[in-house]
This record gives C-alpha cells, structure tokens and sequence, in this order.
C-alpha cells in the first residue's frame, strides 16, 4: 500500500518561493505589505505544493477554525526562527493555523496596535517577549486575555516556576557555568561581548547572560570586566569586539550568541592571535554553523525548537482549561565544549 503524501507545510513554501515564512503568512493572511512580484513567486510555490493553510481547510470542512497568533520582534535571529519552527510543527500536527505578526523595533506600538493584530478577541497567542516589542507585547495581552497567552523568553528558574504563562530557559545560569568552566581552565578572568537587551518599562532588564557572567566572576572572587556591548549583525561585533582582540591581557572572552562568537573568532585571526593558545572564545545557541567553523566553537546548547512545542503545549492547555501544567519537554542549557577553548598560555 502507497504511503500516503506529507501534507506541504508553511516552510516547504518558503523554500521553493525563496523567502521567508513571515512573508509567506502574509501572503496568505491578505496582508498587503508584500510587493506584488513577491506575491506571486509565493501564490506559484502554493499552487505547485498544493499546500493548504489549515484554516482554509477547516473552513471549506465546515469545521471550527482553530488558530494561534505568534507576535514577535525579529524572527531572523536564531533562537526565535527555531521557537518558530517548533511552533508551527506541534501546531500543524492538531490542524491548527499559524498567523505570524512581526512587531518592527522601529515602531512605537500602542495597546490598541497590539490589540488590532490578532484576528480576533481572546486569539490564542505567543508572544517572543526577548525584547522591548515583545515584552510589551506580554503586558498588554497579559492584561487583557491572560488565560490565551503565552510568552517566550530568558527568565530565570524562579520566573518560570512562579509564572503559569512563561516558557523559555535559564540561560543566566548556563552562562555563569560556561563562565565556570573557562575559569577552571585557568584563566584569571572572562571578558564578556553582550547582546543587546530590553531595557525599557516593560519587565525591566533581561539580560540574564550578562548577569550570570557576571555572577560567575563575583562568586569566584575574580575581577569582573565591564561588559562589551555589540548589536545583533556580525559588523557590528566585529567593531565591538576589536578593544579586547587588541589587549594581550584578554585571554578568555564569553560571547552572547555564536554571530558574536563568530565575528570574535574572525578578529583574533586578522590580530593573529591564536585561538585557543591565546584567546578562548565561547559562544552561546549551538546554531547549526558551530560545529563547522575552524576550529569548532564551543557553546552553549540551547534547544529553541523544543520550546516553542512547549510553548504551544501550554498555549494549548490555558486555552482548554485543562490542568495540569504540561511537564518540561526540553533539555536544560548545556554547554558542549569542542575547539575554541582550552587553558591560557603560560606567562614567560
């Protein structure tokens, strides 16, 4: 018997149109801020994959719609991208739809624009709260439709436990380990390249890996460095990080994510300093390129995809007042040491 077809999903479009699955929501939303060429590449992907959103299909069933809205900030960065991915799966494995609404940094979103974005009153929604869009984003739903929410995001282990609507990992403590480990192998300190945080009204500051970085280093009694700040694109890490390439003292640097890792890695080259003779660099996600760079970054594992199907799980059971709380379905943080780390040289 013919095994029957894989139902084309939002990504199997995406590919072939060659764009995002942001754009291809869009497209299928009735958005209209996507460019007509756009549109059409997208429409022509469907069209050959036969791929029907699952809200059409339970529509043209004469079934009940059922549906999840994910608001979020940038969904090109790694940690929400996989969030995403995982969502989208465990969504689309109980025929639910997908509507993706990007919150622009750049804007200023009121309560009423966050409001207006969802379909419809109490839409079972997740909302990437890692910065300033997404953490206003969680207050205003968390104030309006509390049972249909669910946030995403950094939070300690206290956070999570006190909190019947957060999902995500503790990754300050994850860094305060890898800060442990590169002082176990010697070094008299770790310099630290920060990601940029959420600072604003809304939840205050979330930058938990500078604070167990930090943490770290006061514990063991050692000097702690002010923290690097760098934006998100390699460029700018890549300036940010030229003033510890360039101090022979730095020997061991504790990177915010594997793109800061990356550029860091890339600037001790230029510098001619070996890594890891005299430089360790640790990064922080495990994206798919780290263990392929030369030599192979070590980091700390993170497993997004996971918690976006955990996420959904617990949107899922808030919305069908179902209890209890669904138990973790993903790994704690783990760093996995490869190549870029080792014991500082000996000073002559």
């Amino acid at each position: 018997m013919a095994q029957a077809k894989k139902a084309a999903s939002i990504w199997d479009v995406a590919r072939l149109a060659g764009v995002s699955h942001q754009t291809v929501s869009r497209v299928v939303n009735g958005s209209p801020r996507v460019a007509a060429a756009t549109r059409d590449k997208v429409l022509d992907a469907i069209a050959e994959l036969g791929y029907r959103p699952n809200r059409l299909a339970r529509s043209l069933a004469g079934g009940a719609v059922e549906s999840v809205t994910v608001l979020a900030a940038d969904t090109s960065l790694y940690g929400p991208e996989a969030a995403l991915r995982g969502i989208e799966k465990a969504a689309r494995s109980l025929d639910w739809s997908v509507q993706i609404s990007v919150l622009d940094p750049a804007d200023t979103h009121s309560d009423a624009d966050i409001i207006a974005r969802l379909p419809r009153a109490g839409e079972p929604t997740i909302i990437m709260a890692h910065d300033e869009p997404g953490m206003r984003a969680k207050q205003v739903l968390l104030d309006t439709q509390p049972q249909a929410m669910v946030a995403i995001g950094p939070y300690t282990a206290e956070e999570l436990a006190a909190s019947p609507w957060l999902v995500g990992m503790d990754d300050g403590k994850a860094a305060a380990e890898a800060t442990r480990y590169l002082l176990d192998l010697g070094h008299e300190t770790v310099h630290h390249l920060a990601i940029p945080t959420s600072t604003g009204t809304f939840g205050g500051d979330k930058a938990h890996r500078a604070e167990g970085w930090s943490r770290a280093l006061r514990e063991a009694g050692r000097e702690v460095p002010d923290p690097v700040p760098s934006g998100w694109t390699f460029a700018e890490a890549f300036k940010a990080v030229q003033p510890l390439i360039a101090d022979p003292s730095v020997t061991a640097i504790l990177c915010g994510n594997d793109h800061l890792a990356l550029a860091t890695l890339r600037a001790a080259h230029l510098a001619g300093r070996e890594v890891p003779g005299d430089l360790s660099i640790v990064g922080f996600d495990n994206t798919p390129f780290s263990a392929y760079t030369t030599p192979a970054l070590t980091t700390v594992n993170q497993d997004f995809e996971s918690v976006g199907r955990g996420a959904f799980e617990l949107l899922r059971h808030r919305v069908d007042g179902s209890n209890p709380r669904p138990k973790q379905s993903w790994p704690e943080p783990e760093l996995i040491v490869r190549e870029t780390s080792g014991p500082p040289r000996p000073r002559s």
